[in-house]
């Protein structure tokens, strides 16, 4: 059995390739995968910056096979033909340990375009409640993101990734900074009322941004959030006019097409003289049409476009992330060493079960045509038990040991080797039902 992840993420793959492979509705994909023969768990994360399958697999190669086809078949969502080998440069594969350190890095938001971010976490834990609540997500999976909470708890509490958190909504809002002197003279129009939002709204008044309005699908949740923060709430429909009053936008609103098009963003522009316009949009699906890009006074910047700040702030936070890896480390040789004491149990159980078999069988062999009473009977038993316990002892606590070390696994497939517990001819259950099957096909073999 294996762990397998494969995935792109923003270091990958372009915005436009992902955002092809965004989905909002987890279930059908992971009760297909779990319903192949060769996946036995699975988790999907989709997110702005990444699309990743991680499974628990008794069948690597049919399993990569299959996550393969996932990607080109059930995922994509547009119909739109991949350029030959788009989807092959874009997607890597991880297994066993390194798929392991990469679920911990993403739920620590080492592996984020903005490095500490706190959304990915919860992304990571909507995605794990998803494949829980479908089914797709067993033991094996379980306790993987268990340990991805618990590492990324420790990173929180033990390093300083935590104490200024910063999101790709405040980096958009620092972009913001820079394109204007002031902030306090612009008039904000924020798209969308997720956190993304909320979290940009938050920072842009701290910054004291003048005018804030927020339109919405659902007028209801605008109103909520523009009463928090003093700002106007708005419907969708009024977008043309709201867009001709605003210096900045910010958009990040589900949609499986560009909410606000090219022709829309070019009304905007004469109603409000042509003064320049600053959009970020920060949705995956985009919600600007990117053609808006070329119209003069528009300045547009998406996803990509934020990576280059995001990565000053990765240097800056180096020594934090060199410290929250060593956390990783530590919380994947521990998660590492779960799973391979738990493939131990069966190597554990055989060795002991042939000990007993050799026991029981020679102590047949040696006593055959030898009365004894009860008294000396429980006595030879206890006895022969006894030896058996004391030669198992040794070898059995240093297998334990040594399964938390790095060769953990090399001394397990060693010591099936040398007890020879996979060889059908060495004394023990094997020979034992060796032994019955061909008395099955033959009576006389036995006799």
């Amino acid at each position: 059995m294996s762990l397998l992840l494969v995935g792109m993420s923003h270091r990958t793959a372009s915005l436009e390739l992902r955002e092809r492979f965004a989905t909002e509705d987890l279930r059908p994909v992971l009760s297909k995968l779990v319903a192949s023969p060769e996946i036995d768990e699975a988790v999907l994360l989709s997110t702005c910056n990444r699309v990743e399958l991680m499974v628990w697999t008794r069948e690597v190669d049919a399993a990569r096979l299959r996550l393969r086809s996932c990607f080109e078949r059930e995922l994509g969502s547009d119909g739109l033909q991949l350029r030959a080998g788009d989807l092959d440069a874009s997607l890597y594969e991880l297994v066993d340990g390194a798929a392991v350190r990469h679920v911990l890095r993403v739920a620590c938001a080492i592996d984020s375009m903005v490095v500490g971010e706190p959304q990915i976490l919860g992304q990571v834990k909507d995605a794990y409640r998803a494949a829980l609540a479908c089914g797709a997500c067993g033991p094996i999976l379980g306790r993987l993101y268990s340990c991805a909470f618990a590492t990324a708890k420790r990173v929180r509490n033990e390093t300083r990734l935590a104490e200024r958190p910063v999101s790709v909504a405040r980096v958009a809002v620092d972009l913001a900074r820079q394109i204007f002197e002031s902030l306090e003279d612009k008039a904000a129009l924020l798209v969308g009322a997720g956190d993304m939002i909320e979290l940009a709204l938050e920072s842009l008044r701290r910054h004291g941004l003048g005018t804030v309005r927020v339109a919405n699908r659902t007028p209801a949740r605008a109103a909520a959030l523009a009463t928090r923060f003093g700002a106007s709430a708005h419907g969708l429909e009024e977008l043309p006019e709201l867009l001709a009053r605003s210096d900045l936008v910010l958009t990040c609103i589900g949609g499986d097409r560009p909410l606000l098009t090219a022709t829309l963003v070019r009304e905007a522009l004469r109603e409000r003289g042509h003064r320049p316009l600053f959009a970020i949009d920060i949705g995956v699906p985009r919600n600007i049409d990117a053609a808006a890009d070329q119209l003069d006074n528009v300045y547009l910047y998406d996803l990509d476009d934020l990576a280059a700040l995001a990565e000053s702030n990765a240097r800056e936070r180096q020594r934090e992330i060199e410290q929250a890896e060593s956390i990783v480390q530590a919380e994947q040789q521990r998660f590492e060493g779960w799973l391979l004491a738990l493939a131990a149990v069966p190597t554990i159980r055989a060795l002991r079960a042939r000990a007993e078999e050799i026991r029981r069988t020679e102590l047949e062999r040696g006593l055959s045509g030898v009365v004894l009473d009860a008294k000396a009977n429980a006595a030879v038993e206890a006895l022969t038990r006894g030896i058996v316990n004391k030669l198992l002892h040794a070898p059995l606590s240093r297998l334990r040991e040594e399964l938390e070390g790095e060769a953990g696994l090399a001394h397990l497939e060693a010591a099936r080797s040398l007890f020879g517990l996979d060889d059908p001819s060495a004394p023990g259950p094997l020979e034992r039902q060796s032994a019955q099957a061909r008395s099955d096909e033959d009576p006389e073999a036995s006799g």
